[in-house]
């Protein structure tokens, strides 16, 4: 054989699920989703604590996400998620081209692509010449995905920036429209029509995605998280993170604890639980 589509592309995993939980994506590859319905944010995972923590980036229904895992999908509410990995040379090439991980698209600038991943979501995963045929078909589908949007109003620009900036030490809105200059209420109105969402909701989000990511880090008290975080203690934390997320605090790091530990090999596998006897 002269040419092996298995180094090329191929299907390694496929996750469809319907949650209002945070999704972990992880593994060697190019995760590509789907938001079918709902809103989410997205942001890189960082498992092995090396990395600073980067802002989720807001996502709408019928938009596209890419990226290598880990990656973290915030629910806003009950959404649809369908996630496949794909891997070989192929995706690895796009991976390493992509202007920023995570990537999010809108849906309609490759319309095609929704419809490769549902039957790609009813394939085996592996590397059958089917499979890599459609998963390049696929990655060139992906090739004219295009991220640009209208620019925000410039006061729900500087509106998001200040709140990605402060959010541990940002009393709240009022506060933060007395910081722009403007009144709690306009403010309120702008920004919603612009991103979607209240400044108060989407700063909550931004507080909740922080917490996920110190929580990888076993070592860090919830009264630690919470202070970080900008939120009033560890209970208040608790009752906001399992509304927003469905689980506690706990619950949400021991199943990030689980899915780190699935993923390393068996000799690291070992290593890892022997931290817990």
């Amino acid at each position: 054989m002269i040419y092996h589509w298995e180094s090329t592309a191929a299907l390694a995993a496929v996750r469809d699920e319907q949650t209002d939980a945070p999704l972990i994506l992880s593994g060697e590859g190019l995760w590509v989703c789907l938001l079918s319905s709902g809103s989410c944010t997205a942001a890189m995972g960082d498992l092995s604590g090396s990395l600073p923590p980067l802002p989720p980036k807001p996502v709408e229904a019928g938009g596209l996400i890419l990226s290598r895992g880990p990656l973290v999908l915030t629910p806003s509410g009950e959404c649809h998620f369908l996630c496949l990995m794909l891997t070989g040379s192929a995706p690895a090439q796009m991976l390493a081209g992509l202007p920023e991980q995570p990537f999010s698209a809108r849906g309609e600038t490759c319309p095609g692509a929704a419809e490769l991943m549902g039957r790609l979501a009813g394939e085996e995963a592996g590397s059958s010449r089917s499979v890599s045929q459609q998963v390049f078909t696929l990655l060139c589908e992906l090739a004219t995905a295009d991220s640009a949007a209208p620019p925000l109003p410039p006061l729900a620009a500087a509106a998001i920036e200040d709140i990605r900036q402060n959010y541990a030490g940002l009393y709240g809105v009022e506060e933060l429209s007395e910081r722009l200059g403007v009144s709690k209420s306009h403010l309120i109105r702008v920004f919603t029509a612009a991103v979607g969402m209240p400044p108060g909701r989407y700063l909550t989000g931004v507080r909740i995605e922080a917490a996920m990511k110190l929580l990888l880090h076993r070592e860090y008290s919830l009264d630690v998280v919470a202070s970080l975080c900008g939120f009033s203690g560890a209970n208040y934390l608790c009752r906001v993170f399992k509304k927003e997320t469905g689980q506690t605090p706990a619950q949400w790091r021991a199943a990030a604890a689980r899915t780190a530990i699935a993923d390393l090999s068996a000799d690291e596998r070992t290593r890892e639980q022997e931290m817990f006897i």
